[in-house]
C-alpha cells in the first residue's frame, strides 16, 4: 500500500520527465526575465520602453568585449589586459582622428585612425598570445602585465584627460545612427556575435578552438597546432576588444584613458555567468548573451533602485562566484 501512494501517477512521471529535460540554455534567460520583473516592480521606470532600449544597447557593447574575453576562455586562458585594451584603442583613435591628421578630409583620417587604433589592440593581443603560447608563461601574468603596460600608454598618450573632437560621421555611423528603426549599437554587436557563432561552430579553427581547451593532450595527439591556435584566440581577443572600444569612443564622444575601467571584470562576468567555463572548452555566443543581458538588467535595476555603487560591486561579486561555483559543480 505504501508502495502505491508513493509511486509517482503516469503524470507525475511525465511531468517530472519534462523538469529534468528543461534545456540548460533557457535557465539563465528565465532569470534574466524574473531579475526584470522583479526590479521593475520595485521601480516602474525599469519596465519603461526607453529603459529596455537603454538595457539593449548597453548590452550589446558588453556582448561584444565578453565575446573577446570568451576566445580565450575557451583556450583556457584570460585576458586581464582587455579593459585597458578598450582604454588604448580609444584613446589613440582619438589622437589620430584629432590630431595626426589636421587638413585631411575627415573621412579619410576617420579610417586611418580606426586601421591604427586597431593596430594597436592586434600590438597587444600578439604580444601575450606570443608569450603564453610560445614561450609558456602563465596567462594570468602576462596579461597583468600587459594591464599595467596599457593602463600608462593610455594615461601617457592623453595626459590623463579625455581627448575630445570625434568625427561627427564616425558618431553616426557606430552610434546615433539607425536601421530601419534599429540603434547603430545593436546592429553592430549582432552582426559580431552572428559571425563569432558561425566561426565557432562551423569552421576548423572554431572546433579546434573547443578541443583545445577541452583536452589539451588529445589535441597534441590530433595534430592540432596547438600554439598556433592560442596565439590566435589571444590575437582575436584583442581585435574584438578593438571593435568595441570604437563602439564605445563613438558613444562618449571622445577619447577616454579611463573607459577600460571595470570592463575587463564585466566581461569575464558576463561570460561565466553565462556558462562558459573557466577551464575551457564549454562556451558560446548564446551563453555571452545572455550572460551579458543579466549584468546589464541587474546593474541597470539596481541605479534605480539607487543602490549603493560598493553594494553592486558587491552583489556583482557574489554572482560570479555563485556562477564559478556552479561551473565546478557542473563539470
Amino acid at each position: 500500500m505504501t508502495d502505491t501512494m508513493t509511486r509517482p501517477t503516469p503524470t507525475q512521471r511525465g511531468l517530472l520527465h519534462r523538469v529534468r529535460n528543461v534545456s540548460p540554455r533557457l535557465v539563465l534567460p528565465a532569470l534574466v526575465l524574473v531579475t526584470f520583473v522583479v526590479l521593475g516592480i520595485g521601480n516602474e521606470r525599469v519596465r519603461s520602453w526607453s529603459n529596455i532600449a537603454n538595457i539593449a544597447e548597453q548590452a550589446s557593447y558588453l556582448a561584444v568585449l565578453a565575446s573577446a574575453q570568451t576566445i580565450v576562455l575557451l583556450v583556457r586562458g584570460f585576458d586581464l589586459s582587455i579593459g585597458n585594451t578598450v582604454s588604448v584603442v580609444s584613446v589613440t583613435f582619438a589622437l589620430v582622428a584629432t590630431g595626426a591628421m589636421q587638413g585631411v578630409p575627415e573621412p579619410a583620417f576617420a579610417v586611418v585612425a580606426v586601421v591604427v587604433s586597431i593596430g594597436a589592440a592586434l600590438l597587444v593581443g600578439s604580444f601575450n598570445g606570443f608569450v603564453v603560447a610560445y614561450l609558456g608563461v602563465n596567462t594570468f601574468v602576462v596579461t597583468l602585465g600587459s594591464l599595467n603596460v596599457c593602463l600608462g600608454l593610455a594615461s601617457m598618450l592623453s595626459k590623463g584627460y579625455p581627448v575630445g573632437g570625434i568625427p561627427a560621421g564616425f558618431v553616426h555611423i557606430l552610434y546615433s545612427g539607425r536601421v530601419f528603426g534599429l540603434p547603430a549599437p545593436i546592429l553592430w554587436a549582432g552582426s559580431i556575435l552572428l559571425l563569432l557563432h558561425l566561426v565557432l561552430n562551423h569552421t576548423v579553427v572554431g572546433r579546434a578552438w573547443f578541443l583545445l581547451g577541452d583536452n589539451p593532450q588529445a589535441s597534441v595527439l590530433a595534430g592540432i597546432p596547438v600554439r598556433r591556435l592560442t596565439f590566435w584566440a589571444f590575437l582575436t581577443c584583442s581585435f574584438l576588444a578593438a571593435i568595441c572600444a570604437l563602439m564605445i569612443t563613438a558613444r562618449t564622444g571622445s577619447g577616454e584613458p579611463n573607459l577600460g575601467g571595470d570592463l575587463t571584470l564585466r566581461s569575464a562576468a558576463a561570460a561565466v555567468i553565462g556558462g562558459v567555463s573557466l577551464r575551457g572548452g564549454v562556451g558560446g555566443v548564446v551563453a555571452v548573451l545572455s550572460g551579458s543581458l543579466f549584468i546589464t538588467v541587474l546593474s541597470n535595476g539596481m541605479n534605480f533602485l539607487q543602490i549603493n555603487g560598493y553594494l553592486q560591486q558587491i552583489a556583482l561579486g557574489l554572482v560570479i562566484i555563485v556562477a564559478v561555483s556552479l561551473d565546478r559543480k557542473g563539470r
